[in-house]
């Protein structure tokens, strides 16, 4: 996860009269205000005694029935309109202010919320009361230690994707044909690109990237989401910062990190992976 995710643009629609104004009367865009999440619910702190509950702790109550036989599957793209809310009535998240939904990929939320979606038709709309155990890792993601909370959840969508990317057969160690750097990072071709030029660390590049903990876990991917990444190269985790600086565009190279150039042996940020790390980049462009 070298960098925070997009933000959802708003769209503001702006209408304007053919008469003539007076130089005195403003032209004043429509929609401009973003949306306020709504306000927590009553029953926001507890799940009532009349809420589904499952083995794993997840409580949830129908707000309003969906359509269809279609679920997500682990791996598919969901679309939703959601808030979070703390059981105290903070809002954690919402995608009310953005104006449209939100995208998620199924095996990238809260466990809490993926069991929830895994069971839920388009349309549908649950409120989840999620303890803190399914919630600590995923997102959406909140700070500090991982805590209990309650969703409003539509599912709007459901985007089918493909199999899971294979994990590579050498992931639990660099072979012995792979290059390495003073810093400990190694690294290996998996194809040539046409460019010349390299990017530099202050440079902004493009890249297509899938990540595995050393134990084959894929914990990222913009392949799996089917949008590439833009990002300042020094604003990344230090293996990103030498590493890609070796490549130029249309290169493509499979990168061990020890921890000391990734997140380390014991990140705060809760979800966060520990430990060394491999990563597939495709270098893309360089701006």
């Amino acid at each position: 996860m070298p960098l925070p995710r997009p933000l959802l643009p708003l769209t503001v629609l702006v209408a304007l009269s053919f008469a003539p104004l007076a130089s005195s009367q403003p032209i004043e865009p429509l929609g401009s205000v973003r949306p306020e999440p709504p306000q927590p619910p009553r029953d926001v702190a507890e799940a009532p005694a009349g809420a589904e509950k499952s083995a794993s702790g997840l409580a949830w109550k129908l707000l309003s029935k969906g359509r269809g036989d279609a679920r997500p599957g682990p791996h598919d793209k969901v679309i939703v309109t959601f808030t979070a809310w703390t059981p105290d009535g903070e809002v954690i998240d919402s995608s009310i202010p953005d104006g449209e939904p939100r995208a998620f990929v199924m095996n990238d939320v809260i466990k809490g919320l993926s069991e929830a979606l895994a069971t839920m038709a388009k349309g549908e709309k649950r409120r989840l009361w999620i303890p803190a155990t399914l919630a600590t890792t995923g997102r959406p993601r909140r700070r500090g230690a991982p805590a209990a909370s309650v969703f409003d959840v539509e599912l709007v969508d459901i985007v089918k994707m493909p199999d899971p990317l294979p994990v590579p057969e050498d992931v639990d160690a660099p072979p012995a044909e792979a290059k390495r750097t003073a810093s400990g990072l190694a690294y290996k071709y998996l194809k040539h690109g046409k460019g010349k030029e390299h990017p530099t660390e202050s440079s902004t590049v493009e890249v297509h990237y899938s990540g595995w903990t050393r134990e084959g876990i894929l914990f990222d991917s913009s392949v799996r989401r089917g949008k590439p990444l833009s990002f300042p190269l020094n604003g990344v985790i230090k293996g990103w910062t030498e590493g890609v600086q070796l490549m130029v565009v249309g290169d493509k190279v499979r990168f061990w990190i020890p921890a000391k150039l990734a997140y380390g042996d014991a990140p705060k940020e809760p979800g966060t992976p520990a430990g060394p790390l491999v990563f597939d980049v495709e270098l893309l462009s360089i701006r």
